[in-house]
C-alpha cells in the first residue's frame, strides 16, 4: 500500500521551502508505514557560510517524498552548524523515539573534513540508542531513500 503526504504536510513542506524553517527533529513526517527510517543530516539553512540553501533544501524534500511514494515511513532529524543544537539530546531523542530499521546519515556530514567529529558523534549515537539498526549513506539529498532501500526492501 502506498503512502500519500497528506495535504496538511505538503504545506508544512512548502512553508519549510520557503521559509526555510527547518525543524531539527520532524516527527510530523507520516510514520504510519512500515518499516521506519530516521534521516540524520545538516539542516541547509542553519549552514552557515554564503551560499544559497534552497537547491539543498528542495533536493531533501524531494528524497523525503520518494518514502511517501514507496508506502516507507520516514522521520528526519536535520541538525544545525550554528550552534544551536544540543546534538546529543536533539539526535538522542530522535534515535530513541522508534525502534529504526535503518538511519540515513547525510553527506553533509561525511563530505567536510571540518565535521568528522560530528559525523563520529553522530554514529556513536546511533551504535548506542539504535543498535539494530542498519546505518545508510546516501549520496545526495534526493537519493535518501535509495539509500535506505538498500537495506530495508
Amino acid at each position: 500500500m502506498v503512502q500519500r503526504i497528506k495535504a496538511p504536510e505538503y504545506a508544512r513542506l512548502e512553508h519549510h521551502l520557503l521559509t526555510g524553517a527547518f525543524d531539527a527533529y520532524r516527527p510530523d513526517m507520516d510514520t504510519t508505514a512500515s518499516p521506519r527510517v530516521l534521516v540524520i543530516g545538516l539542516d541547509p539553512y542553519r549552514v552557515p557560510g554564503p551560499w544559497d540553501p534552497k537547491p539543498v533544501a528542495t533536493a531533501i524534500e524531494a528524497g523525503l517524498a520518494k518514502f511517501a511514494e514507496h508506502g516507507v515511513g520516514v522521520e528526519t532529524c536535520l541538525i544545525g552548524l550554528d550552534g544551536s543544537d544540543d546534538v546529543e539530546t536533539v539526535v538522542g531523542n530522535a534515535l530513541r523515539a522508534h525502534p529504526w530499521e535503518c538511519v540515513t546519515v547525510g553527506g553533509g556530514l561525511r563530505h567536510s573534513d571540518d565535521q568528522v567529529g560530528l559525523l563520529e558523534q553522530v554514529i556513536n549515537l546511533v551504535r548506542r540508542h539504535a543498535p539494530d539498526a542498519a546505518i545508510a549513506f546516501n549520496s545526495t539529498p534526493a537519493r535518501t531513500y535509495e539509500a535506505a532501500a538498500r537495506w530495508i526492501e
